[in-house]
């Protein structure tokens, strides 16, 4: 019974072609990490699991799979962050609420490439995006003991429900893919009406998808958030990085698009990883409106003894959690934003790489039988940028996954950030100028094992 069991994986193996990495070395790591399905895994553990079998092969590999920036760190924070640490500041704990310096100059950002009014109190500096979804979750979580779920408008970013597993809180998802337009509006409202909702959050552009919502998508979350007393979080990562308009002109429109248009209720997370791919300093900062910031919340007077919104985030919140950001990354951020807005750094330039690499590698993928996933906004066609995501006919996201990672491409499957289509999630950022051609070799054997029909 054991050999008959056995017997069909062997054969199969027996039929297929010899790959760029070797099939037994493959799975040998893969079982290493003990994953019943490599569908599934978590995007550090993809990286590892590529990383180690780059190494042990010799063969290099084609990474998608991580979101990390690919371009120089902007020179202009480099020099203030030299510049501050040969003056002594590694040797002095920041102020909690951040330097006066990063607080004005944050919200001076908001007002130039946003067109938001928003005092510098209500700026705060966190270490990357990533403490300051987990701080708002945190602090929403705890407003309201009647609400108690934090909802996800997906796809998006896999490790911001697992900051939620790490808290302890309820989590709800959907996939926006259907709901796009004003079908948004009963979409989200039957998740909020249930008065369960503490918070919500999306990416805006879309990690993983690209997509952006448009005024109108803002205009419905902002009135429900409003009607439904919910917090809205606001993930900009990417900010300004829809390169179909010309957002990086500041005190002119266009904007950034934002729900800070329609609610009160709202928090930015603005990081310096990617727009000014500053990501090793780890340092973002987190934007509350005025009336957010000042506001109190019962259970928050409960736990804390007193306090507003913002006051708890900051003194109690982040003070557990790190005591601050890194002082000379704040003045390097500081720098950034202030030359962006005197119109002396043009990021936006900077950063459109991207999306030259994402045009590329879609043509690519395209050309060998893959689609693009999530390929439109409404009537327009997907933004080139850092992410993309393909499918190939026939096979799940989770059996691409694997079967690329034979062919030493890797990236994550879709199934991971929430959303219902199969395929998975590309990163340009990792793309290297070589790369284009050895991906249009690994692809066209992809194609001899995996034939399309008709071919």
């Amino acid at each position: 019974m054991i050999i008959f069991l056995l017997l069909p994986d062997i054969m199969k193996d027996t039929n297929m072609k010899n790959t760029p990495v070797d099939r037994a070395t493959v799975r040998s790591v893969i079982e290493k990490y003990n994953l019943p399905d490599f569908g599934k895994a978590t995007i550090r553990e993809v990286v590892a699991i590529a990383s180690e079998l780059e190494e042990m092969t010799g063969t290099e590999f084609i990474h998608m799979e991580m979101g990390v920036s690919g371009l120089k760190a902007a020179q202009v924070g480099i020099d203030a962050e030299i510049d501050a640490l040969q003056k002594g500041v590694a040797s002095i704990y920041p102020n909690i609420n951040g330097t006066p310096e990063l607080k004005k100059e944050t919200a001076r950002f908001v007002k130039a490439f946003m067109d938001i009014d928003i005092s510098p109190e209500s700026c705060v500096p966190v270490i990357g995006s990533m403490q300051g979804t987990f701080a708002s979750f945190l602090t929403s979580g705890q407003c309201n003991p009647d609400k108690d779920t934090i909802l996800f408008i997906d796809p998006g970013f896999p490790v911001q429900k697992q900051q939620l597993v790490v808290l302890g809180y309820r989590y709800e998802s959907f996939d926006v893919y259907e709901y796009r337009g004003e079908k948004l509006q009963a979409k989200l409202e039957s998740y909020l009406k249930t008065g369960r909702i503490a918070a919500l959050i999306y990416s805006n552009p879309n990690n993983p998808a690209w997509f952006c919502l448009t005024e109108e998508e803002l205009k419905i979350i902002g009135t429900l958030a409003n009607q439904y007393d919910t917090i809205v979080i606001e993930d900009l990562a990417y900010f300004a990085m829809d390169f179909r308009k010309e957002l990086g002109k500041p005190f002119e429109s266009p904007f950034q698009p934002t729900v800070a248009r329609y609610t009160d209720l709202y928090i930015l997370q603005i990081s310096g990883s990617k727009a000014f791919s500053y990501a090793g300093q780890r340092i973002g900062v987190t934007v509350m409106s005025d009336i957010l910031y000042h506001r109190s919340y019962p259970g928050l007077t409960r736990r804390y003894g007193g306090g507003t919104f913002g006051t708890i985030y900051i003194h109690r919140v982040l003070y557990a959690l790190s005591a601050g950001a890194g002082h000379s990354a704040q003045v390097a951020l500081a720098a950034m934003f202030k030359a962006a807005a005197d119109g002396k750094f043009d990021f936006i330039s900077e950063v459109k790489e991207y999306g030259k690499r994402a045009h590329r590698l879609k043509e690519i993928f395209i050309r060998h039988g893959f689609r693009i996933v999530y390929d439109h906004d409404l009537d327009e066609p997907i933004a080139d940028g850092f992410y993309f995501t393909i499918a190939y006919p026939g096979m799940t996201g989770g059996e691409l996954m694997e079967a690329l990672i034979y062919y030493g491409v890797s990236a994550i499957s879709l199934s991971t950030t929430g959303s219902n289509q199969e395929g998975l999630r590309a990163c340009t950022s990792f793309i290297k100028d070589n790369q284009y051609k050895l991906l249009e070799e690994r692809l066209t054997l992809f194609n001899e094992e995996y034939p399309l029909a008709g071919n």
